[in-house]
């Protein structure tokens, strides 16, 4: 385990579906993630965070309601409590 809090890593993968403008339902959803603060970064697919458990699993859910009244939406999570950062290196995996 990491000697600091409960580190989350997450993969968010948002598809607006029958979406006047997916584009800037996209842009919304990022906006939402940059605002949280937490590491992130975006690829073509998914958006990669981590951070702070807590802070990670209230942005899913932040994400999920403001977009909720927005656009009909698939949202593709994935999520670790593997921290992903050094702090990590000393623990065997079998």
């Amino acid at each position: 385990m990491c000697a600091m809090e409960k580190i989350a890593s997450c993969q968010i993968a948002f598809t607006p579906v029958a979406s006047g403008d997916y584009i800037d339902d996209v842009n919304k959803v990022l906006e939402i993630i940059y605002n949280y603060g937490l590491e992130n970064e975006v690829g073509v697919l998914s958006t990669f965070v981590r951070g702070e458990k807590s802070k990670v699993l209230k942005l899913i859910a932040e994400i999920y309601e403001k977009m909720d009244n927005i656009t009909n939406f698939s949202m593709d999570i994935k999520i670790s409590n593997i921290c992903g950062t050094n702090c990590c290196d000393h623990v065997q995996l079998r």
